[in-house]
């Protein structure tokens, strides 16, 4: 009888299981959202850094009595920049949005805010992304909306820009503003 090389098995076995991670995946209840363990608790703190020239961002903006976003951002970061116009526009909109730009420089960061203008009523300085781990953000841009009182009610990662933002970003804010 032949001995067979528990290498061999090893092979097809791995796949068997990223098979099965994968059909796993495919059926959970929202395979596109990355789960936020945040959702329904009081948001992280802010960094107590600022870049200089621009408002300090603050942990009593993320519970101002209004709804506020919380942008995580990084001048460097080219899906940040598409999503630029959109967060000007909701600035415009009256909507607040708290900015946490990290893994950045300070003075790329604010040179990208003088030229583009800066939509954020607070800026929070994360240089080495030690807020952004508190936060749960894997990668920027990721947007956090949060209610009146600073409770997490949705996070989303990427741009704010085509259908996933239609589909997914804009129902929930629409909710959050009782619109």
């Amino acid at each position: 009888m032949a001995k067979i090389n528990p290498l061999m098995i090893a092979p097809p076995l791995i796949f068997g299981a990223f098979v099965a991670f994968a059909v796993i995946g495919m059926y959970r209840e929202d395979p596109e959202g990355l789960p936020s363990t945040l959702i329904g608790q009081v948001a992280p703190g802010v960094p107590e850094r600022a870049l200089s020239d621009f408002p300090q961002a603050t942990n009593a903006m993320l519970a101002s009595g209004e709804v506020t976003l919380v942008n995580f951002w990084a001048s460097w970061c080219p899906p940040c920049r598409v999503e630029h116009p959109k967060l000007l526009e909701m600035e415009a909109a009256g909507i607040n949005i708290v900015g946490i730009n990290f893994k950045d420089t300070a003075a790329a960061a604010t040179k990208y805010l003088r030229d583009d203008d800066n939509p954020f009523v607070g800026i929070g300085f994360d240089p080495q992304g030690r807020t952004a781990i508190d936060w749960g953000v894997t990668a920027p841009p990721e947007t956090f909306i949060l209610d009146a009182d600073g409770v997490v009610l949705f996070r989303f990662a990427g741009p704010l820009i085509g259908s996933d933002y239609e589909q997914r970003f804009v129902p929930a804010l629409d909710k959050a503003l009782g619109r």
